[in-house]
């Protein structure tokens, strides 16, 4: 049976570990809470309020997460894999080392995310706000990066193999080292 949690106040609470699985978490105020090492696979997070929320090492894979605020939260290692974040706002988010592999963050909001080392193979970032991002040592393998927003951005030593970087703005945008796709200066937005 799935927990109904939607629009709970779950602020600061300390869930480490805890097994929400499936869980609707639709509108819940998850700020501040501590949900490392939690299993919320499945769970439905879309406009769930996560600011300063502690996910380290997470599994949110295939979570739906549509417009959910994650501003300042902590998605070290998190697997995210599959996980839905449509118009999620994940500014100055750290997700460090985190599985976004197939991932959707169409339109998301990535402003000043530190997305170092974080695997995000084929995902969907179309229109996504990467600015300021730092996502040294990333891969964005096979990613559809079309019209994404990456002024500013720090993609040293990033992998871009394969993705689509159709219309995006790469202005100033640190690419020293970074693996980009032969074709890459025809597909991104003149300057």
């Amino acid at each position: 049976m799935t927990q109904n949690m939607s629009g709970k106040d779950l602020s600061g609470q300390d869930l480490r570990g805890v097994d929400l699985k499936g869980a609707d978490l639709t509108d819940a105020d998850l700020s501040g809470a501590k949900l490392d090492k939690a299993d919320l696979s499945g769970a439905i997070l879309s406009g769930a309020f996560l600011t300063d929320a502690d996910l380290e090492g997470a599994d949110l894979r295939g979570a739906a997460m549509y417009g959910a605020d994650l501003t300042d939260a902590d998605l070290m290692d998190a697997d995210l894999k599959g996980a839905r974040l449509k118009k999620a706002d994940l500014m100055d988010a750290d997700l460090k080392g985190a599985d976004l592999t197939y991932a959707t963050l169409f339109r998301a909001n990535l402003i000043g995310a530190d997305m170092s080392e974080a695997n995000l193979t084929k995902a969907n970032l179309i229109g996504a706000d990467l600015r300021d991002a730092n996502l040294k040592g990333a891969s964005l393998i096979g990613a559809n990066l079309w019209g994404a927003d990456l002024r500013d951005a720090n993609l040293k030593g990033a992998s871009l193999i394969g993705a689509n970087l159709t219309n995006a703005d790469l202005t100033y945008a640190n690419l020293k080292g970074a693996d980009l796709p032969t074709d890459w200066q025809t597909q991104v937005k003149a300057h």
